[in-house]
């Protein structure tokens, strides 16, 4: 299941958003808007809701998470941007931290 947050994922919703990959959640996130979306096939599924949310392109990133590690993957077709982001990986340290810690505030720890 799909799921756009705007603050921290409650129990319930982390397993809903486990259910297709069950040890890992895509995920995409705007960074300016501070807005999550996980769950489904594919990042650009995420990326698609945040879209018709109302973000901008060129906010939007995309990772995988793990949470019974906390690992993050900073890989998906949605980063490959020839203008911004060369590789699907995310190349620009500031944009991947501000990605994880949007990841680890609204899906850490719980």
């Amino acid at each position: 299941m799909i799921l756009l947050l705007r603050e921290r994922a409650t129990p319930e919703q982390l397993e809903l958003m486990l259910q297709q990959h069950k040890f890992y959640i895509r995920t995409a996130v705007d960074i300016e808007r501070r807005v999550l979306v996980g769950g489904g096939g594919l990042h650009a599924d995420c990326e698609e809701k945040l879209l018709d949310d109302g973000s901008r392109q060129q906010d939007i990133w995309a990772a995988s998470f793990m949470p019974l590690t906390g690992k993050m993957i900073f890989e998906s077709m949605v980063n490959l941007r020839p203008r911004q982001n060369r590789s699907m990986e995310i190349l620009d340290p500031k944009i991947r931290e501000r990605v994880a810690q949007l990841i680890n505030e609204f899906l850490g720890n719980l």
